[in-house]
C-alpha cells in the first residue's frame, strides 16, 4: 500500500481538482504593453487569426478588439467583461464538435499556445490561453497573491516571481494584474483664458466627450429593440485620433460665439497611476499562470516555484515562500499565498476527507452495535484503506488524474467491501457459535459467499467501465473499478486472516437465557458440516 500511494509525490500520478474537459470553444486573450494604440492590438489580433484558420479542429472565431466578448461563466469570474482598453483583445474560437474530431480540446489549446505565443512574445504581448473550466472557474489556474509593506516593494516582488514562473518548466501563460507605467493624453484648461472667453469647463469636456465617444444622447426609441440601446455621439476615427483636427474644435461660449478648443487649453502626456488592488481589505498584487505538461497540475507547479525562491531575497530582506492554506499573518512584510485551482483543490479534498473519516467513524459505530465487540469491527474495515493498492495504479496505468470524482469512488467502495466483509464476519460467527472452529468457519464463510462477493465485484466493475471514456468521471470509474478488483481478492484473504487472529472475539457470548448472543442456539434452517465433509443435513 505504501508504495502504491508513493505514486503520488513521486508525480506518476497527477494530483488535481479535476482534468480537462473536452469542450468545444476555447479563448485567446491578449494582453498589449499597457498604452498600446488600438491598431497594434487589432494587427495581432488579425495575425493570430490567420494562424487559427491553419489548424484542422477550428472551425471560426470571432475578434474582439477594445472592447469584451461576450462573457461565459469562467469570464464572469475573471472579469473579462471589464477588458475595455486599447491593448486589450479577445478571440472567442469554435472547434469541431468533439465527436468529429480525434484531439480533445485541450491538446488542441496546447498547440494553439506552442504557435502563437512566439507571435505575441514578439510585440512583446502576452496571451492567455482560456479553456472552459470543467468545473468551478478561478482567477486562473496558478495565483499567486503578492502582499507587502508598500506598493512599490509588492509590484518588485511581483515582477520578479513572474521572471521565475517564466524559467520553471512547464508553466505557460505567466501573467500579472501590473500595469506597465504608460501616459495618457489629457486636456489641460487655462481657467483664465476660458473665463475671458465665457467658457466654462463643464462645457469643454461636454464637446470633448461628443468627439471621443463618451457622451450619450439619450435612448433609442424603437419597438424593435429587445434590449435597450443608447445613442453615443462620436466624431469620425481620423478625426478624433488627430490633435490638429481637436484643436480646432468649436466650442460654444456664454455669448453665443464659437472658440477654437486650441485658445482655451492644451494636450499634455499625463502619467497614469498604477491600480492597487485590494483583498479582505489588504492590499496586494496578482500573478497568474497555467501548468501544463504530463502532470498539469498547479501544485506541481507551485512547488516548483517554491523550490526556486529559496535564494531569494525580497527589497526588504525577507527569505519568502508560498503559503498554502492562509495568507501570511502578517501582511506588512513581503509573503505570497497560493490561490487560484489549488484553493478550490484544497477546500473540496479537505471537506471530503473529514466526510469521509465520519462516514469511517459511523460504520464502526453500527459495526459495533452489531457484533457487540470493538474489534471485530476494526478486522471488517480494515480493506478499506488496502483499496488504495488498486485505485492508485490503476490510475497510473491507465494515465488519469487522481480527481475529485476519484475521492468520491474511494468512498463510494468503502461501503460495499464493509457489507462484503459484514457477510463473512457474520456467517463465521454463526458458526462459531455452533461449535465450529474459527479457521474452518471463516474458510466455509468464504467458499459460501464467494459468489454473491465475486457477482456484487463484476456488476459494479461492468458498470464503472461505461465511464471510463468520460474525461471528468474517469477517475471515479477508475477508482470503482481496480479498487473493487482488489478489494474483493482482499475481503477474502485479509478478512479471513484478521478473524484468525482474533480468534478470540469470536467466542460465543451468552445471553440472559443461556444459549448464545445472537439467538443461535434456536436457530433452525440449513446447517453445514466441518469443513471437508460438506453435505446438507
Amino acid at each position: 500500500m505504501m508504495a502504491a500511494v508513493a505514486l503520488l509525490p513521486l508525480g506518476k500520478v497527477a494530483f488535481k481538482m479535476l482534468p480537462y474537459d473536452n469542450k468545444s470553444e476555447l479563448q485567446v486573450v491578449i494582453d498589449m504593453p499597457e498604452g498600446s494604440d488600438l491598431f497594434l492590438t487589432a494587427n495581432l489580433a488579425t495575425r493570430i487569426g490567420a494562424e487559427l484558420q491553419k489548424i484542422h479542429e477550428v472551425t471560426a472565431y470571432q475578434t474582439y478588439v477594445g472592447t469584451s466578448s461576450p462573457f461565459n461563466f469562467n469570464g464572469l469570474v475573471r472579469h473579462y467583461f471589464m477588458r475595455n482598453r486599447p491593448w486589450q483583445g479577445d478571440l472567442a474560437v469554435q472547434l469541431l464538435p468533439k465527436h468529429e474530431r480525434e484531439r480533445s480540446s485541450h491538446v488542441v489549446a496546447e498547440e494553439i499556445r506552442a504557435t502563437l505565443t512566439p507571435i505575441a512574445e514578439a510585440v512583446g504581448a502576452r496571451l492567455t490561453i482560456a479553456e472552459a473550466p470543467p468545473g468551478p472557474p478561478v482567477l486562473a489556474p496558478l495565483v499567486a497573491e503578492i502582499y507587502g509593506p508598500t506598493p512599490e516593494i509588492r509590484r518588485e516582488v511581483a515582477s520578479h516571481i513572474m521572471e521565475i514562473m517564466h524559467k520553471v518548466p512547464d508553466i505557460e501563460d505567466v501573467n500579472s494584474f501590473l500595469e506597465a507605467p504608460h501616459n495618457r493624453l489629457e486636456f489641460q484648461v487655462d481657467r483664465q483664458r476660458a473665463a475671458m472667453f465665457g467658457v466654462s469647463v463643464e462645457t469643454i469636456n461636454r464637446e470633448l466627450m461628443m468627439v471621443a465617444g463618451g457622451f450619450e444622447a439619450g435612448a433609442l426609441q424603437s419597438k424593435h429593440n429587445l434590449e435597450q440601446a443608447v445613442i453615443v455621439l462620436q466624431a469620425p476615427l481620423a478625426v478624433r485620433v488627430n490633435l490638429g483636427n481637436l484643436s480646432v474644435l468649436p466650442i460654444p461660449s456664454d455669448n453665443g460665439q464659437m472658440v477654437p478648443l486650441g485658445e482655451l487649453g492644451r494636450f499634455a502626456q499625463m502619467p497614469v497611476n498604477p491600480p492597487i488592488y485590494h483583498k479582505d481589505l489588504r492590499a496586494l498584487e496578482y500573478v497568474t499562470g497555467d501548468v501544463t505538461g504530463p502532470l498539469g497540475a498547479p501544485l506541481y507547479g507551485m512547488l516548483s516555484v517554491d523550490s526556486a525562491l529559496q535564494k531569494y531575497v525580497t527589497p526588504d530582506g525577507q527569505v519568502i515562500g508560498g503559503k498554502y492554506f492562509s495568507r501570511p499573518e502578517n501582511t506588512d512584510i513581503s509573503g505570497f499565498k497560493w490561490d487560484g485551482e489549488w484553493q478550490v483543490t484544497y477546500v473540496t479534498f479537505r471537506d471530503m476527507g473529514l466526510a469521509f473519516m465520519a462516514a469511517l467513524v459511523l460504520i464502526y459505530i453500527l459495526v459495533v452495535a452489531e457484533f457487540r465487540n470493538f474489534l471485530l469491527p476494526a478486522v471488517v474495515m480494515a480493506p478499506i484503506p488496502l483499496t488504495l493498492i488498486g485505485i492508485v495504479p490503476g490510475h497510473w496505468m491507465l494515465g488519469a488524474d487522481f480527481t475529485a470524482t476519484s475521492m468520491i469512488g474511494f468512498i463510494a467502495l468503502a461501503g460495499i467491501i464493509v457489507r462484503n466483509s459484514i457477510l463473512l464476519v457474520e456467517f463465521a460467527r454463526a458458526e462459531v457459535e455452533k461449535g465450529m472452529d474459527v479457521k474452518e468457519a471463516i474458510t466455509l464463510a468464504a467458499q459460501v459467499r464467494l459468489r454473491p462477493i465475486v457477482i456484487t465485484a463484476l456488476a459494479l466493475i461492468i458498470g464503472s467501465m461505461v465511464l471510463l471514456s468520460d474525461p471528468i468521471f474517469q477517475g471515479m470509474a477508475v477508482s470503482l473499478l481496480f479498487g473493487s478488483l482488489v478489494a474483493t481478492f482482499l475481503t477474502l484473504v485479509v478478512i479471513p486472516m484478521g478473524c484468525i487472529s482474533a480468534r478470540n472475539h469470536f467466542e460465543a457470548i451468552h445471553g440472559p437465557d443461556g444459549g448464545p448472543h445472537g439467538g443461535s442456539a434456536g436457530r433452525s434452517g440449513p446447517r453445514y458440516a466441518p469443513l471437508g465433509r460438506q453435505r446438507w443435513r
